[in-house]
């Protein structure tokens, strides 16, 4: 039986598409907002109306959410399972898709935009209007509009650690926090009150690049093996941004993982040892790794 075939987007999935639709859309303003299932958008149809005439300033990554932040309201995007993302001209819009944006045109990109979009060849002509796209067929995935003076949950936020790329994010204080997180070492890079982004993939990626059994229980750790599991974390999810950030646009609905070196390879030999990689799976989530150089 197949599990986990679906990526669940992560850390690095969501860094790409926050830079990409930064350089894309900031700057630009909302000239309309179709909403097809209301389900999908966390509004009322007054508020959602309210975006039109407003002027995206940024969009950025917390933990698992987009943030898009315009000159009034923000809008929280948590994509869960199926949750996808277009950004281009309005003669491709999908049929199935739940929520569209349309924006205007701009005099430029914005100034801060990441590097690796300067001049590339799949941003959107700034004379040009553009469309932003979501889908989701599983229905799970949720938008939140917050305008000023409302009190609209976001279910997780307020919950998250620090991102697991955060600068602050240092050795000391993670071995701070992982004193205060028991458990299996899987559960606990999963654990997003431990550290925000990482999901199934990357935990399997990261334990991996450690060395260290996902079934393993955090306090079994010798001092080096926190700071192996530490370094891992800051080593496996910038390799990912750097191959994702070449492979993913201009279609932004996909996430790229044949790339990683365990997860869904099941079977396969081990990159490090030759091994041949087990896996097994437990309410649907598929965890990968190597019985000869995991420990």
């Amino acid at each position: 039986m197949a599990y986990d075939r679906r990526p669940v987007p992560e850390l690095p999935d969501l860094a790409i598409l926050a830079d990409a639709f930064h350089a894309g859309l900031a700057g630009r303003a909302v000239r309309s907002v179709e909403v097809r299932h209301p389900f999908v958008l966390r509004a009322t149809p007054a508020e959602a109306e309210g975006l039109r005439g407003q002027r995206l300033g940024s969009v950025t990554r917390r933990g698992k959410f987009l943030v898009f932040r315009f000159a009034r309201d923000r809008l929280v995007v948590n994509a869960m399972l199926s949750g996808r993302f277009r950004m281009s001209s309005r003669t491709t819009r999908g049929p199935k898709e739940a929520l569209v944006f349309v924006f205007g045109e701009r005099s430029g990109p914005p100034p801060d935009a990441a590097l690796w979009t300067v001049a590339s060849e799949w941003l959107p002509q700034d004379d040009r209007p553009i469309e932003l796209g979501y889908r989701d067929a599983t229905q799970m995935g949720k938008l939140y509009l917050i305008p000023p003076g409302v009190a609209r949950d976001v279910p997780g936020w307020d919950q998250q650690g620090p991102d697991a790329d955060a600068p602050d994010l240092d050795i000391e204080e993670w071995r701070r926090r992982i004193r205060r997180h028991p458990g299996e070492l899987k559960a606990l890079l999963r654990n997003q009150a431990f550290v925000a982004g990482i999901g199934n993939a990357y935990s399997d990626e990261i334990l991996h690049a450690a060395r260290l059994l996902p079934f393993r229980k955090r306090s079994s750790l010798a001092d080096e093996e926190v700071d192996a599991l530490y370094d891992a974390v800051r080593t496996v999810l910038p390799a990912a941004i750097e191959v994702l950030r070449a492979r993913v646009p201009p279609t932004f609905e996909k996430e790229v993982r044949d790339f990683l070196a365990v997860h869904n390879r099941g079977g396969q030999a081990c990159p490090r040892c030759g091994t041949r990689l087990t896996e097994v799976a437990s309410k649907g989530m598929a965890t990968a790794y190597c019985r000869g150089c995991q420990r």
